[in-house]
């Protein structure tokens, strides 16, 4: 119904916000990841939206990048995920951090989420494994981190930049996308890694 919502953000609360369009005020329901990286109040937002028509209710859903939006979508379409369950897992780990979750086939990350078990962590895995494309992953990867206060922070870039290279070697080698990702994440990234040292300490998980 509504691809996005542009105005004035009137209030914040831990899972809901306000966004004044036209003299009209929307409530949007939020994850606390979204509620964080939000400016301050009565400054100009643009919200991408999801809505939800039941016979008793409209209720919008709101996030800061299509991004964010899709992988909320494909979430709820997952059995025992709803909209509430969707934002959960999206106020513990960003969308990026969720499509390493699920290439590395990590439920105990994903059941972080409140109301989110292991065994329905386990099936947002099993439901999304073929949904979540490695280039997706990696691109991710490859992006600077943002901070809670929007900055960024380089040495994470860096830091994702060589993990995606290092994935991206493995693959090549002919391990699965699965287990070249889980094994990178399992590596400590130290101030003087390299992408062959992160290889190396990769390999050594892969056995």
């Amino acid at each position: 119904m509504y691809a996005y919502l542009k105005g004035t953000l009137e209030e914040i609360t831990e899972d809901n916000i306000v966004v004044e369009v036209g003299g009209v005020g929307y409530n949007v329901k939020v994850s606390a990841t979204t509620a964080d990286l939000l400016p301050g109040l009565g400054n100009e937002v643009k919200i991408y939206t999801y809505t939800l028509v039941r016979e008793d209710a409209l209720s919008l859903y709101g996030f800061l990048t299509r991004d964010d939006l899709e992988v909320f979508r494909k979430l709820i379409t997952v059995n025992g995920i709803g909209p509430k369950g969707g934002l959960a897992i999206l106020s513990v780990m960003s969308a990026d951090a969720l499509r390493f979750a699920i290439m590395a086939g990590d439920a105990k990350a994903i059941a972080k989420a409140p109301g989110v078990g292991n065994k329905t962590a386990e099936r947002v895995i099993l439901d999304l494994r073929d949904k979540i494309s490695l280039e997706d992953t990696l691109r991710g990867l490859g992006e600077p981190s943002q901070t809670a206060s929007g900055g960024l922070s380089g040495k994470a870039s860096v830091d994702n930049v060589m993990k995606k290279e290092a994935i991206e070697a493995l693959v090549a080698l002919g391990y699965s996308a699965s287990d070249a990702t889980n094994a990178v994440k399992k590596v400590e990234v130290t101030n003087d890694a390299t992408v062959e040292s992160i290889l190396k300490m990769a390999l050594k998980h892969m056995f």
